[in-house]
C-alpha cells in the first residue's frame, strides 16, 4: 500500500484530458471526410470512434494506480 502521495495521479489525469482533447479534435477535423459518406456509413464510424477511445484507457488506469 501507498504510504506518500505520488504525482503519477494529477499528471495522469492531466495527460488524459490532452489524450482526450487531442483525439477529439482529431476526429473533429476528420469529420470533413466521414460527413461525405452515407448516413449508416457515418453512424458506424462515429460508433467505432467513440468506443476506441476506451481501449487503451484501463492499461493506462492501471499505470496511473500502481506505475506498472
Amino acid at each position: 500500500m501507498r504510504t506518500e502521495p505520488t504525482l503519477r495521479i494529477p499528471l495522469g489525469i492531466l495527460m488524459l484530458l490532452a489524450g482526450l482533447a487531442a483525439y477529439a479534435l482529431g476526429v473533429a477535423w476528420a469529420s470533413q471526410w466521414i460527413g461525405q459518406l452515407p448516413i449508416w456509413a457515418q453512424t458506424i464510424v462515429y460508433i467505432v470512434l467513440g468506443v476506441a477511445w476506451l481501449l487503451p484507457l484501463k492499461r493506462f488506469l492501471i499505470w496511473m494506480e500502481t506505475g506498472r
